[in-house]
């Protein structure tokens, strides 16, 4: 089964909380243990977040486009793994493996949905 680990990253230092964020290091072996496994599909760091424009369409087809998301969370999203395991409960322990799980992140896990 599909599952998607999207990685939501503290938007600033102080919403870390004294956390230790994760080193890059952390994730070069995070990466290379997915890939290693065998259960890696898909995945990509995001740039940042001031590069991000968002489109919304009215109810009467009138397209807005703005820069950036500027939803009032701690949270961003930063990246995210697609992969292939037995069941939710390998997934969830992926996800509590995942560097962006420590240092005031999280780890949200989706199935992927098959039509």
């Amino acid at each position: 089964m599909k599952y998607m680990l999207l990685i939501n990253s503290p938007a600033t230092e102080d919403d870390a909380q004294g956390e230790e964020t994760a080193s890059f290091e952390d994730w070069i072996a995070y990466d290379k243990t997915v890939r290693e496994s065998g259960i890696h599909v898909a995945g990509h760091s995001l740039a940042d977040l001031t590069t991000a424009t968002t489109v919304r369409v009215g109810a009467s087809g009138e397209r807005t486009v703005t820069d950036g998301p500027f939803a009032e969370t701690r949270e961003v999203l930063g990246g995210y793994y697609v992969i292939d395991v037995p069941d939710l409960d390998v997934a969830l322990d992926w996800a509590a493996r995942c560097p962006g799980a420590r240092g005031g992140g999280s780890v949200v896990v989706r199935p992927i949905a098959e039509f």
